[in-house]
């Protein structure tokens, strides 16, 4: 049998001092784009070619400068990117954001203008915020979750015009609570995995919202949903909860596993991707560790240091061996006749861009004196 572990290397280097969450899956690989909590939405593009890619550099200096700068008018709570999304194609180039009291933005990725807005309204006609959102795969419409209900736009026609899906049916059966996360699943079964911050997770069909699967084991309100590469498998995360939970969607009774990672002492959301080859999943924490695990088995397979604080997210390059973190939580300094101004090191409220390559671990089998089948002591479950 051969098992593979993930050894990484830092080539970039991007300093802020803000708390900021990062995602590398711009459909194209292009670039990756991050949120902080001033508000702003900041653009990396990546060099061409590998005669282009710097050492990773020294110091608090940044490798390469920002392309793009997109401020909000309040806090950031999600962004996606358009699934077709292309730096070529100038009409594909766009992301969704949604902010606090704030209709849904479209953004073009070219010019870091605002293309249009997605708006909602409550019961007294005022504008209300949604929480999460997600591009359907077909692309043509854009799901935002809401407190007990989902609502769907028609990316084509802009304004205030939406379907409304309620996540609770009678007698309070169903999802309660604010739907914080959303993910379709990529093999194209039309299935869509919700989150919700009353520490449920859902499945439903995308084409009538109805409801497949509850799933109940989280210990804090769920933070992030991701189906596996083949669709057949549903990792949660949760609000101050130290473990990602592994569900079949095919039986959706039991957790298959659960993968630690530290994250007890955070309200932050801490964020995590699987691989471009669907075998590993890489987790942060608020012990400034990437945590990296065999999805196969659920075993942990290695970790690196990638910051001084809290690795809030990380993200992989969709089909290179790239991946990108985010790190930061928020000080405070204690008024004091001093005066002295916080200091972050290099480390600290940083984006880091790393390379990583497979590295083969063959078990055999050795005979001495009799057979012994040297293999793994944590089989995964079927």
């Amino acid at each position: 049998m051969v098992h593979y572990s993930l050894s990484f290397t830092l080539i970039f280097f991007f300093k802020l001092f803000t708390i900021s969450v990062v995602s590398f899956r711009s459909p194209d690989g292009s670039g990756f784009l991050s949120s902080s909590d001033d508000n702003t939405l900041r653009l990396f593009t990546l060099p061409c070619s590998e005669s282009d890619t710097p050492i990773a550099s020294s110091g608090d200096d940044d490798s390469f400068d920002v392309s793009l700068v997109m401020r909000e008018g309040e806090a950031i709570h999600d962004f996606c990117w358009y699934p077709y999304m292309s730096a070529a194609d100038p009409v594909t180039n766009v992301f969704a954001t949604t902010t606090r009291d704030h209709p849904i933005h479209l953004w073009d990725a070219t010019s870091g203008q605002l293309r249009c807005t997605y708006r909602a309204y409550d019961a007294m006609d005022e504008i209300t915020t949604a929480f999460s959102i997600a591009f359907n795969p077909a692309g043509s419409r854009i799901f935002a979750g809401y407190n007990k209900c989902i609502r769907i736009f028609d990316l084509h026609r802009p304004g205030r015009d939406f379907e409304l899906h309620s996540t609770v049916k009678d007698k309070k059966e169903g999802q309660t609570g604010v739907i914080s996360a959303l993910a379709f699943s990529p093999s194209h079964t039309g299935m869509l995995a919700l989150g919700s911050y009353s520490q449920t997770a859902a499945i439903y069909m995308e084409d009538n919202m109805e409801l497949l699967y509850l799933l109940h084991g989280q210990e804090g309100g769920i933070t992030h949903v991701q189906f596996s590469r083949d669709g057949n498998y549903l990792y949660t995360g949760g609000r101050k909860d130290p473990h990602i939970l592994c569900w079949d969607v095919r039986k959706a009774v039991d957790c298959v596993y659960k993968l630690y990672r530290s994250a007890e002492n955070t309200n932050q959301r801490i964020l995590f991707d699987i691989d471009p080859s669907g075998q590993h999943l890489a987790t942060g924490g608020q012990d400034g560790l990437v945590h990296i695990y065999d999805l196969q088995t659920g075993q942990w397979v290695s970790s690196f240091e990638a910051a001084l604080d809290t690795v809030n997210c990380f993200s992989f390059h969709p089909f290179l061996s790239y991946g990108v973190s985010s790190s930061g939580h928020r000080r405070f300094v204690v008024p004091d006749d001093s005066n002295e101004e916080l200091c972050l090191s290099g480390r600290e409220n940083c984006i880091s861009v790393w390379s990583f390559y497979y590295d083969s671990m063959i078990e055999k089998d050795f005979k001495d004196n009799g057979s012994c089948n040297n293999q793994s002591g944590n089989e995964y479950m079927d």
